[in-house]
Parts: C-alpha cells; sequence; structure tokens
C-alpha cells in the first residue's frame, strides 16, 4: 500500500519541501543563534564600558556618581557597603565573602531576589577590584534582552511558515513546468493506436534528460513502426506465395476429380498437386525456420565438420541435379556445427545461383586466424542492384530476380543468414565475384583444435 502521493510531481515537491523545511530550520537556529550571541555579547560589552567610566569617576573621588548610577555599589575591603543605588535597597550584587575573595574583574549572571517591595531582578553583575583595594560592583538588567530574544524568536517562528509555503509554491511551479513536456510526452503517445500513421513526438528543446527522453521515444517509435512494416510485409508475402500454391492445388484436385474417366489426366493432374503440397510444405519448414531463428529457439548440433569434405561431396549431389560446373577448391578447415543446416545454406546457395542463369560455380575455402570463409562465387548476371543491400531479407525480389518460381518464394538468402548466424558467423554478398558474376562469402568460427 502507497503511503505517498501517487504522482510524481507531488512526490518531489513533498522531497523539495521536505528538504527545505530541513534547510530553513537550521538556517534560522543559526540565525538565532548568532544574533542571540551578538545581543548579550553588546551588553556585556556596555556593562563593560559603563564599569570603566564609573570605575574612573570613583577614582577621581566621585563616590557619589555611585548613588546616581541605576544599578551599582561599591565596597570596602572588608566587604562594608560604602554606596550603592537607591533601586537596590537593602539587596547586595556581592556578599561581604566574595568582596573580601575578589582579586579580578568578574562577570557573572545573578538573581536579585525580591525585598523591601521590590521585584526579583536577573542582572549581569560586572564586579573589579579597584586600587585603593575597594569593589565595585555595576549591573544590569538581563530583562531587556529576554524581551529580545523573545520578540526574535517570535519575528523567526512567524517567518519560518511563510518562507516554507514559498519555498514549496515555487518548487511545485518549477517541477510542474519541469514535467510539463513529460505529460505532453504522455499524452501524445497514449494518443497513438497504430503505427499505420506517420505521427512523432514533439521536440523538447534542450539537452537534458527530458529532452533526451523524448528523442530516444520518437527513434523508438520510428524503429517499431520499421518493425511493424516489415512484419505486415512478411505476412502479406507469406499470403501471397501461400495463395497461389493453394489455387493450384485445388485446381489440380477439382481437376483429377472431373477427369475420372480419363488415368492418364487425373495422373498428370494428381502430380502437379503432389508438386504444388510439396511447395507448400518447403514453404512452411522455411517460415518455420526462420520463426525460430527470430524467437532465438533454433537448435543446432554442435560437432566437428571437415567444411572442404562437406562442400565437395554435397557439389557431387547437385551437379547431376541442377545441371551446373560446380568447381571445388580451398584448403581443408574444421567448423563446429549442424551438418544439416550447413548443407542447407550450400544448396540454398547454389540453387540460388541456377535460378539466375548461372552455368558455372566455385565453391573456395579458406582458413583465416579465427574464422574460416566459403566463398560461392558463379557467372551469373550478379544480384539486382535494387536488391544488393537487402539480399538477405526475407521474400526479397529484383525486377531481374534470381530466385525462379521452382526455386522457391524469395526465402532462400534469409535462411542462409539465419543458419549462419545462429552458427555465430557472418555473411554478406556482393557482385564482383571471381567468375564475374555474384558472390556470397561465408564466415564460420573454427574450430578450436
Amino acid at each position: 500500500m502507497r503511503l505517498g502521493p501517487r504522482s510524481l510531481r507531488a512526490r518531489l515537491t513533498l522531497v523539495v519541501t521536505l528538504g527545505a523545511a530541513a534547510a530553513v530550520g537550521l538556517a534560522l537556529a543559526l540565525l538565532y543563534i548568532t544574533l542571540d550571541r551578538q545581543l548579550a555579547t553588546t551588553l556585556d560589552r556596555d556593562l563593560t564600558a559603563r564599569g570603566n567610566d564609573l570605575a574612573a569617576a570613583v577614582a577621581a573621588g566621585g563616590a557619589d556618581a555611585v548613588a546616581r548610577d541605576p544599578l551599582a555599589q561599591l565596597y570596602a575591603a572588608d566587604g562594608a557597603l560604602l554606596a550603592g543605588s537607591p533601586s537596590l535597597g537593602e539587596r547586595r550584587l556581592l556578599a561581604a565573602g566574595e568582596v573580601r575573595h575578589l582579586d579580578t574583574d568578574r562577570l557573572e549572571t545573578r538573581i536579585l531576589p525580591a525585598r523591601g517591595g521590590a521585584a526579583e531582578v536577573v542582572a549581569r553583575v560586572l564586579s573589579q577590584p579597584l586600587d585603593d583595594a575597594r569593589v565595585l560592583s555595576v549591573g544590569v538588567s538581563v530583562e531587556p534582552l529576554r524581551q529580545a530574544r523573545q520578540g526574535l524568536l517570535q519575528v523567526l517562528l512567524l517567518a519560518a511558515p511563510l518562507l516554507l509555503a514559498a519555498v514549496a509554491g515555487a518548487g511545485w511551479l518549477v517541477i510542474r513546468a519541469a514535467l510539463q513536456p513529460v505529460d505532453v510526452l504522455t499524452r501524445e503517445v497514449a494518443s497513438i493506436v497504430s503505427f499505420d500513421a506517420e505521427r512523432t513526438l514533439p521536440t523538447v528543446p534542450g539537452d537534458d534528460e527530458v529532452a533526451r527522453l523524448a528523442a530516444t521515444l520518437d527513434a523508438m517509435l520510428v524503429r517499431l513502426r520499421v518493425a511493424f512494416e516489415r512484419e505486415r510485409a512478411f505476412v502479406d508475402d507469406a499470403s501471397h506465395e501461400l495463395r497461389t500454391p493453394v489455387a493450384v492445388l485445388r485446381g489440380e484436385l477439382e481437376l483429377a476429380l472431373l477427369a475420372a474417366d480419363d488415368p492418364g489426366e487425373r495422373e498428370r493432374a494428381l502430380l502437379t498437386a503432389l508438386d504444388e503440397a510439396e511447395r507448400l510444405s518447403r514453404l512452411a519448414e522455411d517460415l518455420l525456420l526462420l520463426a525460430r531463428e527470430r524467437a532465438g529457439s533454433l537448435i543446432l548440433r554442435e560437432e566437428p565438420i571437415d567444411l572442404l569434405d562437406l562442400v565437395a561431396s554435397e557439389a557431387a549431389r547437385l551437379r547431376p541435379a541442377l545441371g551446373l560446373r560446380i568447381r571445388v577448391s580451398g584448403d581443408p578447415v574444421v567448423v563446429v556445427g549442424d551438418d544439416v543446416r550447413l548443407r542447407q545454406v550450400l544448396v540454398n546457395l547454389v540453387q540460388n545461383s541456377a535460378a539466375a542463369g548461372a552455368t558455372t560455380v566455385r565453391l573456395h575455402t579458406t582458413a583465416g586466424p579465427g574464422a574460416v570463409a566459403l566463398e560461392v562465387a558463379d557467372d551469373g548476371p550478379g544480384l539486382p542492384p535494387e536488391v544488393l543491400h537487402a539480399a538477405f531479407e526475407r521474400f526479397v525480389r529484383g525486377e531481374r530476380s534470381r530466385t525462379g518460381r521452382g526455386a522457391g518464394a524469395g526465402l532462400g538468402l534469409s535462411i542462409v543468414r539465419a543458419v549462419v548466424t545462429a552458427h555465430g558467423g557472418t555473411v554478406e554478398a556482393r557482385n564482383d565475384g571471381p567468375l564475374g558474376g555474384a558472390a556470397v562469402t561465408v564466415r564460420l568460427p573454427r574450430h578450436p583444435g
């Protein structure tokens, strides 16, 4: 259960207010202590100056100056009272024993009790021995100091809530202004219900955290829109590719039913339907492989494979099947991988060359320091320039397509990239191959042994 405010603005304001309260309280406490010390110092300084003036007057023979002082007494060396202010009456600033033992100036706070109708007085008393062994005591009431302290405390206690309210209000306004772009971004993102519209988030001026957040969210929307467009194009292309063989399959089956009295025509229709069913099966398997690769669940067997030996055996199988001249050369190299999937890579690349009209294909292996390269080059027309940069995307075809109807649905090179990536390798295509046509280079990690 949340105890604090729900909104970020309120929580930040609360934190600012609490921090300001601590700072204001500390500042006002320091101010009170400083002013109190200054008032006490001023009182003691004035008392000392008055005592020195009175002592000078007494030394000059003017003992009657003590009687005119509002709070002063003059004592003999034995403690006897010689002169004093009428306001003191019978009260003494110093006891007789204290007078006899006083040997240096003494400044202290004393409480003069109520006596003879006079009220109790709390006073600061300065006692100082004179040159003739007499002692002079001068006092001043601390009541003005107490009243000043009380007035200062009242002012500070009244000012603290007002100052704190002002700080909280200013903090609220500043935080609201700082978070306003976040509110705008939130409303804009909430209003985007589809990636069909080319909507962008408003630009936040500056280079602070909020501006960087807005730029990051806008870039994320662009990436999501691109991904959405790719997935939609994938679904559209897959639907288109599936629609044709399904329609052909249905037509051939209907034709076989109508040709019940013609065994030859019925057999031809069923064979055509079987071809289309096989094409559908291959397309479904290709789509499943790509889906597993994107989900990271493409399972590969890991075993040492002599890549040159695999290439040579697969070339011997493909020569009569595709009617190509396939040359194999290179270094004996060992990789760790899935024999079936690597053969699938090789078959897709060679079939791609055959579909493009190539007559000769060269398969060449090269051993590098940490990787193994397999180059598949042909003498065909090369990849169409308009799709060279995206040759390994799904359902990518150019006007001069390298994938004929019998070669697949435009997923061959996508499957090559998916399998190679799953093996921890890379693949790239170019049009300046050694035979004058396209060249696809597959790089795989080398076996550590």
